[in-house]
């Protein structure tokens, strides 16, 4: 003999869960009159003259992808471009101050592929290195 499969209108019930009561019961609440004219409106047709052509539906639930580091990585470069060596001396020295404070803060894992903030800190330090050693190379270039 198998259990009875429970109805849509049946109360979903596991065995720790208390089974609810039917909200309204047959001899709790009786039916208004025959004659009595109750007006309610239909709830979707009452929702769909509310709802604006972008409903819910239409609309996405994530943002889309906006791709700024690609273009804060653009900018950088053509800076650096433009500006050679004193663009890579000037972002290095400032990502180096930045990781420094935040290191005094407590920070010792970053999200830069190095991880170790000490790592990060001598690859700015070399970076800031170079860009002076180039700085050098063509101010001697410039006057001899």
């Amino acid at each position: 003999m198998t259990a009875p499969q429970p109805s849509a209108s049946a109360p979903h019930t596991s065995p720790t869960s208390v089974p609810h009561p039917p909200a309204t019961s047959p001899t709790s609440a009786p039916h208004p009159p025959a004659t009595a004219a109750v007006s309610v409106p239909h709830p979707t047709a009452a929702s769909a003259r509310l709802t604006s052509p972008t409903s819910a539906a239409s609309v996405p639930s994530a943002p889309p992808y906006d791709p700024l580091r690609l273009c804060v990585y653009a900018t950088i470069a053509a800076l650096a471009w433009l500006l050679g060596p004193v663009a890579v001396l000037g972002f290095a020295l400032l990502g180096f101050a930045g990781y420094v404070r935040a290191r005094r803060r407590g920070l010792t894992r970053s999200k830069c592929i190095l991880r170790d903030t000490r790592l990060v800190l001598a690859y700015l330090g070399a970076l800031a290195l170079a860009g002076i050693a180039a700085i050098t190379w063509q101010l001697y270039h410039l006057f001899t």
